[in-house]
């Protein structure tokens, strides 16, 4: 091998690895960046589920609510239907 292929190769191993730190340096910084998506994903996808749960626990509550007073005018007119067979 002579001096001047020695050079080129030694140049062109120099260009290869300058390449690889460049792929190596692109790659952290594109993981830190899915990194970053990741975790604003996850916290908003965290607040969505607590409004969510938020939201039928209200609805939750409601149901109970009309529940009760379907139950209590129940109950009223079975009073009144108890009245009116007492009078008969």
């Amino acid at each position: 091998m002579t001096h001047e292929e020695e050079e080129e190769m030694l140049y062109d191993i120099s260009k290869l690895q300058e390449q690889v730190q460049q792929v190596s340096l692109a790659q952290k910084a594109t993981k830190s960046k899915m990194d970053g998506l990741t975790k604003d994903v996850e916290a908003k996808m965290d607040g969505l589920k607590k409004g969510v749960e938020a939201k039928m626990d209200i609805l939750k509550k409601g149901i109970e609510g009309k529940m009760d007073g379907m139950e209590t005018k129940m109950n009223g007119m079975d009073a009144k239907i108890d009245g009116m067979d007492d009078k008969m």
